[in-house]
């Protein structure tokens, strides 16, 4: 595979992962305001768990992007 597509790629998969995370990161915070305000503790603790993945998710994505970057970088410095 060209190294410049596989960079694209990566990047494009870190800019996704990253928007994707931070939707469900959203998601996972009105759902747990939700339970708050009912006093639906199972909702609470879905919508905090849903929080908690996509805060991962938006990390793995920061990570793959900057994978992407150094491998540029590398690559420039040979």
């Amino acid at each position: 595979m060209d190294d410049r597509k596989h960079d694209r790629d990566m990047a494009q998969d870190g800019l996704e992962n990253q928007v994707k995370g931070k939707a469900k990161e959203v998601e996972g915070k009105v759902r747990g305001d939700i339970g708050d305000a009912t006093d639906n503790a199972s909702e609470h603790l879905k919508g905090r768990a849903k929080e908690m993945q996509g805060k991962v998710q938006k990390k793995f994505g920061e990570a793959e992007e900057n994978l992407s970057d150094d491998d540029r970088e590398d690559r420039v410095d040979r």
